[in-house]
């Protein structure tokens, strides 16, 4: 008797195909992020396919799969690549050429046939590109475009960052000529167009080692007793003309991007530190927000529009904070009555909702090698949070402004910042959590959250859950982005919020300025390509924040290879299946502390909803925001990662005050 066949049930069935972006963690485990879905899509290292991560895929996973467990899926397509320039080292033989790529995200090497060495030879740090990895293809194929020219291992490293981001270190030959052809020069037609403000007291407040000025502040007292208050911010749009090349390398880069050792510009040294810099005792052509404030701080009218200026003085941050404390110095009448309304616009935008988040970033100390000799934790004081409230003015007003104007019964495309509601996936178990330190969560609506939020940050403070609570409350915040879709920014308590004043360093800001003065001047040119141009300069701004994340990292490895057995006070920041990341007090360096290490005192177990590891034998934790002694054991400036090891209570030395630490006897 034959066998019945079985009954092939088609593939389809069973699975659907998703769209999204591949993101590979620290882990090694990749995440996609599908448009729409609340659950990104886990995928496994073994099938990222021939993805690489940033890379836009289509994912296969099962339609039926458990509603409350994260989907898994495997990659199937690369539909779009995030880069095709890559850094890293050759490898030549007599045979054969490969090439290494570096960074911490893992990719295959690529094969090189020897014709497209490029005159590299081996064990050279070269960009490659790749040129394709077909499905019959074991690895990806590519040629050399380039041998990185590098003084000193940090310049190499640095350079390798930016590459793996996408940003080019180069400006083309064509765009530097049409920089040299620019002029400075103010010509009548200027005057006629333009608010000459050079006569009013005009100065910057910028960081001690900045070079491109782009926002400057002019004050003077009104006879009704009132203060006119301009926000002067550089023309780039003056400058940078649509369609230009400079304009097209602009948009490519989208940002600046800021390195411990330097500064990858979004547009040419001659415009960023020259032309348009805000640089004292020079005219300068700018785009302004000019208010008539109370002492009250009520905004009594607002002029929007292109000017002329003249910065009276340089302040460095220091300065100011100076004078602020001090009473004393130079223009300290005007200083006091900004610092004044600057505290006034602040406490209101907390009583409306904004919440009071401050996220802690360092600073490296360098010798002229540019190697880390000092890691000091920036502060932001009076001096900072003057200028962020006049740029948050400005940045307000000019949205709101645009806001009105409709074309054709429909909102005209601007790029808006706009800042998202936290998701209920992300804030139940934060509020949760909280509640575990006796701190309540109302998540009835959005006022209530930021207010939960605000109270938290208030209480919370100088105990020893406070790092844990602020940390992961960020990480329940959604990512501030640009979009045509003006939903207002959440954080800042905004209904309407845009970029404008920073286009040295972010195009955003050049196409508010572009729209801005098409608004003034009733020329509107509706752009239908805007949805595309906001997505591009998230991406980017992303790829930014990732490349200085690591140029941190990068100086925080070499700075503690020089402490290695050294003993460190620590915070864990960051709990796993694998282990936890603490980070150091001293010095903000975070390493990992692996479970394998940890389960030589207990077998410890992963406890998701407390941030935890739990002993399963002593019961022993340790729990996200938790103090713990830890010692240096690995610095990998490849992989820009430490390790660290757990030292137990019984074998520690007494707490050292010295960020040196305590010698491993």
């Amino acid at each position: 008797m034959s066998k019945k066949k079985k009954k092939l049930v088609p593939k389809s069935n069973h699975f659907q195909i998703l769209k999204g972006k591949l993101e590979i963690s620290r882990s090694g485990m990749g995440f996609v992020i599908v448009d729409g879905q609340e659950k990104d899509v886990l995928v496994r290292p073994n099938d990222f396919g021939k993805a690489f991560n940033g890379d836009i895929v289509r994912v296969e996973v099962p339609k039926h799969g458990a509603p409350q467990k994260r989907l898994e899926g495997k990659v199937i397509d690369v539909v779009e690549r995030k880069q095709n320039l890559f850094s890293g080292k050759m490898i030549v033989t007599k045979e054969v050429a490969f090439f290494e790529p570096s960074g911490d995200k893992p990719i295959p090497d690529f094969f090189v046939p020897k014709e497209n060495l490029n005159g590299a030879q081996h064990g050279d740090r070269v960009i490659v590109k790749m040129l394709r990895w077909a499905k019959e293809d074991r690895k990806p194929m590519g040629q050399v475009e380039s041998v990185i020219g590098a003084d000193g291992e940090i310049d190499l490293a640095m350079k390798e960052i930016l590459i793996e981001a996408g940003f080019p270190l180069e400006f083309d030959e064509e765009v530097m000529q049409e920089v040299k052809a620019l002029s400075e020069n103010i010509t009548d037609e200027d005057l006629k167009t333009r608010k000459d403000c050079r006569h009013i007291l005009t100065f910057t407040i910028d960081p001690v080692d900045a070079r491109d000025f782009d926002d400057a502040l002019s004050i003077r007292k009104l006879n009704n007793g009132h203060y006119e208050i301009g926000v002067h911010i550089a023309d780039v749009s003056h400058f940078v003309k649509p369609g230009s090349s400079l304009d097209k390398t602009a948009y490519a880069r989208a940002t600046s991007v800021y390195l411990p050792d330097r500064v990858n510009p979004m547009l040419p040294e001659k415009i960023s530190n020259e032309l348009c810099s805000l640089r004292p005792h020079e005219d300068k052509f700018t785009f302004s927000a000019i208010f008539e404030i109370s002492r009250e701080a009520k905004i009594v009218s607002r002029w929007i529009g292109r000017t002329l200026i003249h910065s009276d003085h340089r302040f460095t941050y220091e300065e100011v904070q100076e004078i602020i404390e001090s009473g004393e110095g130079k223009y300290l009448e005007e200083i006091k009555v900004l610092d004044g309304l600057a505290k006034q616009f602040r406490q209101k935008r907390f009583d409306k909702g904004a919440i009071n988040f401050s996220s802690t970033e360092v600073r490296f100390k360098l010798d002229e090698q540019k190697k880390p000799i000092g890691i000091l934790v920036k502060e932001s004081k009076d001096a900072h949070k003057l200028i962020e409230e006049f740029m948050l003015l400005a940045n307000r007003a000019v949205a709101e402004f645009v806001s009105k104007i409709e074309v054709n019964e429909k909102p005209l495309p601007f790029p808006y910042r706009i800042h998202d509601t936290p998701s209920e996936e992300k804030l139940l178990p934060f509020a949760a959590f909280a509640r575990k330190f006796g701190y309540s969560f109302d998540t009835k609506d959005e006022k209530q959250v930021a207010a939960s939020f605000n109270r938290l940050l208030i209480e919370v403070k100088d105990k020893p859950e406070q790092h844990v609570l602020e940390q992961l409350g960020i990480r329940t915040m959604a990512k501030a982005i640009y979009t045509g879709e003006n939903i207002g920014h959440y954080g800042l308590g905004f209904d309407n919020y845009c970029h404008f004043t920073s286009p040295i360093r972010r195009y955003p800001d050049v196409l508010v300025h572009r729209i801005l003065q098409q608004c003034l001047d009733q020329q509107i040119r509706p752009q239908q390509s805007m949805e595309q141009w906001c997505k591009h300069c998230s991406d980017m701004e992303r790829a930014a924040m990732e490349a200085e994340r690591a140029g941190n990292k990068y100086m925080q490895v070499l700075y503690l290879k020089q402490f290695l057995g050294d003993e460190f006070e620590a915070v864990i920041s960051g709990v796993s299946h694998f282990g936890f990341w603490a980070e150091t007090v001293a010095h903000k360096c975070e390493g990992l502390v692996s479970i394998k290490d940890l389960n030589l005192f207990d077998d410890f177990m992963h406890d998701e909803a407390d941030y935890a590891l739990v002993g399963r034998r002593t019961k022993f934790k340790f729990r996200m925001g938790d103090k713990v002694r830890i010692r240096v054991v690995a610095a990998n400036l490849e992989k820009r990662q430490l390790d660290f090891e757990w030292v137990h209570p019984n074998q520690q030395g007494p707490v050292q005050a010295s960020s040196k630490g305590k010698k491993k006897k």
